[in-house]
C-alpha cells in the first residue's frame, strides 16, 4: 500500500508475466539420430550416446564435428561419430544443444584408430581423442582458406639410400604405391633427415600421404629443413607444441582438409589426419619421448603400427640402434631389415676404444677429470683436428650426494628427496623441495661429510676447462641445448640426447664417461637404453679412416660395450629379445602394471576377468615422490591374449567407475620403464 499525490490510497496490483513454452525444435529430415562420444573420464561410459539432431543443425552437424550436449545434468563437449535413421534407445532422446563448429575435425579413420588405441591400452576413447584432436581456435577456422598449390612430386634418386643393400628397392616400392615395411639400422654419420625426406618424396610421387614422427623439436627442425630441400616449399607441415596452439591448429586443419599430404612432427602428430596415407615412419623409436605421459599412455611406435595395419600403409622404424620391439618385428616377418653390408659399416664407423675404470685408480691426475691417461692423449690429439664431444649421463653440477663414511645416499630430512649441489660453493639442497640441508647428518652412521658419487655436466666442463686450458668448453643440456657446433677445435660437454651436430664432417673424437651410471639403473631396458645413447653419440664422430675415435670409460666385458665396439645394434637387439622371451618380459609377452593404494589395486585385479594363462605378481610397494604409499601389481599374458588382458582391465575399471568406488589406480599396458 502506498499513498498517491491526492492523499488517496491505491492498491497496486502486481502483474505476473507468464512465460510462453518454447516449442521443441523439429528433428533433421534425414538421419535425425547422431552417435556422439561424450568427453567424460568415466570408464563405464566409454561408448556412444544417441542424440536428436535439430533441423537447424541438419546441414552442418556431420560426422567429425564438435557438439555440446546435455549429459548427466551438465553440458559436455563431444564429437559426432555418425548419423543414423533410428535408435535402439527406448526412452526419449535429448537434442544436441549446440553445434560448436561445422568443421569436421575428426576424420573417420582417426576415430577408428583412436578406438583401436583405447582398446590396446585399456583406456577410453575420449582420453585418446584429447590426444588426437588439438583444441579449437575459432579465429583460425574463420580464416580464408588458402588455395592449394598443386605440385607433382618427382620420383627421387636413391641418394644416401644407395649405401644400403635394399635401400633403392625400398624407395622403388614406395614409388609404385606398395606397402614395404622395414626396420632401418642407420649407418654412423648418416644424414637420416635426408633419407626420410627421400622416402617421403617417393611416396608423394605416387600421390599418397606421408607421416613421419621424431622424438623432439631439434630432430623435427632437422627433418623440416631436409623436407623443404627435397619436397619444395609448402609441400609439408610441421606439427609440434613448439609452433604454438594457433599455428598448430591452422596446420592441422590444412592436413584435415587435404591441402597438405605430408606431416612431420613429434608425439601428438601420430594422429594427424593425413589423407590417403601411404607411409608412416618413426625415428629413434627407443627414445622415451615417444611414450605419452597422459592416459592411456600410448607409444608412438605402436600407434603407427596400428595405423599401418588399419590403413594398409608402408612403414619404416629407424635409428642408429635397434630396439627389442624392432627385432621382434623382423623375427615375426612383419617387417624386413634395412641395413648396409658389413664392409660398408666398417668403412663408416669410428674407431672405438674401451678403457677400464681401473686406469683411473692407477692415475690420480686422470681420476680428477674422470678420463684415463690413454683417453686423455687421444682427446688432446683429436683437438688439433676438430671438436671433441664428451657425453656425461647427468646434467647439473653435483646432481647426487652421499655420505662420505658409509656411502648412504643423502636425503632431505623434510621430504626425503635427493640432496644435490647446484653450483660451486653453494650449500647442498634438496632436488625436490629446494630446502638447504644445513647441518646435515647421515641417519645411517651419523657422518656429517658429503661426497659426490655422480658428477654432472657443469662440473665436468669445469674440470675439463682446467685440463685443457687452451680450448673453449661448450655445454649442451638442460635448458640450454645447442643445435650445431662448428668444426673449430673445442670441447663440447653434453648430456644424452642433447649432443649438437658437428658441421663439416663430424667430431674428431667422442668420450663417453661414467658408463656404469647408465647400466646401474634398476630397469628392464637399462642396457638397451645405454647402448642407444652411446650409438647416437658415436654416430656423430668421423669414420675411423678419417681419424675419428670414440673412447669409452667402462668395463670392456659388458655386453652392451662389446656391441658398441663391434657396432652391432641388430645383434644386441636380437640377443635382448631372446633374453626377454626366456624371462617373460615385453615384447615377448603382453604385460600390464596396476599402481595405486593397496586396497584399490587388489580390488581392480579381483574384478578383472583375466585370461586363464595370466600370471599375477604382487602387489609390492614401489617408491613414490608423494607421501602416499603406492603398490604395484604386474600381470603377464602371452602376446596372443594381449587383447583379452586389456579388455579385462578396462572392464574392471568400468565396474569400479559405475560403483563410484573410492580411490584410483593407474593401469599401463607394456610400460616403457619397468624398474
Amino acid at each position: 500500500m502506498i499513498e498517491d499525490d491526492g492523499g488517496q490510497l491505491a492498491l497496486l496490483k502486481t502483474k505476473v508475466r507468464k512465460t510462453r513454452p518454447v516449442a521443441p525444435s523439429r528433428p533433421a529430415p534425414e538421419r535425425p539420430i547422431a552417435k556422439v562420444v561424450v568427453d567424460t573420464p568415466l570408464a563405464h561410459l566409454d561408448r556412444t550416446f544417441d542424440y536428436v539432431v535439430p533441423e537447424k543443425f541438419h546441414d552442418d552437424c556431420q560426422p567429425g564435428t564438435r557438439v555440446r550436449v546435455r549429459f548427466a545434468g551438465q553440458d559436455l563437449d563431444g564429437f559426432v561419430l555418425d548419423r543414423v535413421d533410428e535408435t535402439d534407445h527406448q526412452g526419449k532422446l535429448l537434442p544436441i544443444k549446440r553445434l560448436v563448429s561445422a568443421e569436421q575435425v575428426l576424420a573417420p579413420e582417426i576415430a577408428k584408430l583412436a578406438r583401436a588405441v583405447a582398446d590396446r591400452y585399456a583406456g577410453t576413447l575420449p582420453d585418446v581423442l584429447r590426444l588426437a584432436v588439438p583444441p579449437r581456435h575459432a579465429r583460425v577456422e574463420a580464416e580464408e582458406r588458402q588455395e592449394r598449390q598443386e605440385h607433382q612430386q618427382e620420383r627421387p634418386a636413391p641418394g644416401p639410400w644407395a649405401a644400403y643393400e635394399t635401400g633403392p628397392r625400398y624407395l622403388d616400392a614406395l614409388a609404385r604405391g606398395e606397402t614395404p615395411r622395414a626396420v632401418w639400422t642407420a649407418l654412423p654419420g648418416e644424414d637420416w633427415p635426408r633419407c626420410l625426406a627421400k622416402a617421403a618424396a617417393a611416396t608423394l610421387a605416387k600421390g599418397r600421404g606421408v607421416l613421419l614422427i621424431v622424438p623432439d623439436h631439434r630432430d623435427a627442425a632437422r627433418l623440416d629443413e631436409a623436407c623443404k630441400e627435397e619436397l619444395g616449399e609448402g609441400q609439408h607441415v610441421l606439427l609440434s607444441a613448439e609452433v604454438g596452439p594457433a599455428m598448430r591448429y591452422r596446420r592441422f586443419l590444412a592436413v584435415r582438409r587435404g591441402d597438405v599430404r605430408c606431416v612431420i612432427g613429434t608425439r601428438a602428430a601420430a594422429f594427424a589426419p593425413v589423407r590417403d596415407l601411404g607411409l608412416v615412419g618413426v625415428w629413434d623409436d627407443g627414445d622415451d619421448l615417444h611414450a605419452e605421459p597422459r592416459a592411456p599412455y600410448p607409444h608412438v611406435r605402436e600407434v603407427l603400427l596400428l595405423r599401418a595395419h588399419l590403413e594398409n600403409t608402408a612403414a619404416i622404424i629407424g635409428g642408429f640402434a635397434v630396439t627389442a620391439e624392432g627385432a621382434q618385428l623382423v623375427e615375426t616377418g612383419w617387417a624386413r631389415p634395412l641395413a648396409a653390408a658389413r664392409d660398408v659399416v666398417r668403412r663408416r664407423v669410428p674407431r672405438v676404444v674401451v678403457t677400464d675404470d681401473a686406469d683411473l685408480a692407477r692415475d690420480p691426475a686422470a681420476k680428477a677429470v674422470r678420463i684415463p691417461h690413454r683417453a686423455f692423449e687421444i682427446a688432446r690429439d683429436a683437438l688439433t683436428k676438430g671438436p671433441v664431444l664428451i657425453q656425461v649421463p647427468r646434467a647439473g653440477y653435483l646432481p647426487a650426494l652421499a655420505c662420505q663414511d658409509c656411502r648412504h645416499p643423502a636425503r632431505c630430512t623434510h621430504c626425503h628427496g635427493p640432496l644435490q649441489r647446484g653450483a660451486p660453493g653453494s650449500p647442498p639442497a634438496c632436488g625436490w623441495c629446494g630446502r638447504a640441508a644445513v647441518g646435515w647428518e647421515c641417519p645411517n652412521c651419523g657422518g656429517r661429510t658429503l661426497r659426490a658419487p655422480v658428477v654432472g655436466a657443469r662440473r665436468t666442463a669445469e674440470e675439463l676447462g682446467r685440463a685443457f686450458p687452451r680450448f673453449p668448453v661448450k655445454t649442451s643440456g638442460g635448458d640450454k641445448v645447442l643445435m650445431k657446433v662448428s668444426n673449430e677445435p673445442a670441447l663440447v660437454v653434453a648430456t644424452p640426447g642433447a649432443e649438437p651436430v658437428a658441421t663439416d664432417g663430424g667430431y674428431a673424437a667422442a668420450l663417453l664417461l661414467d658408463t656404469w651410471l647408465f647400466l646401474a639403473r634398476a630397469d628392464l631396458r637399462a642396457g638397451e637404453e645405454a647402448l642407444r645413447r652411446w650409438f647416437a653419440a658415436a654416430a656423430l664422430v668421423r669414420p675411423g679412416d678419417q681419424g675419428g675415435s670414440v673412447i669409452v670409460v667402462g668395463d670392456p666385458a659388458g655386453t652392451a660395450l662389446q656391441a658398441l665396439v663391434r657396432w652391432s645394434p641388430d645383434g644386441y637387439a636380437s640377443r635382448e629379445l631372446g633374453e626377454r622371451q626366456h624371462a617373460g618380459f615385453p615384447p615377448a609377452v603382453r604385460l600390464a602394471t596396476v599402481e595405486g593404494p593397496s586396497d584399490v589395486v587388489q580390488d581392480l585385479v579381483d574384478l578383472a576377468q583375466l585370461p586363464p594363462t595370466a600370471s599375477v605378481l604382487g602387489p609390492v610397494p614401489v617408491e613414490s615422490a608423494d607421501d602416499e604409499e603406492v603398490f604395484r601389481t604386474v600381470i603377464r599374458v602371452p602376446r596372443a591374449q594381449g587383447g583379452a588382458l586389456s579388455a579385462a582391465l578396462k572392464g574392471a575399471q568400468g565396474v569400479r567407475s559405475a560403483r563410484k568406488s573410492p580411490g584410483n589406480a593407474r593401469v599401463r599396458i607394456d610400460p616403457l620403464a619397468l624398474a
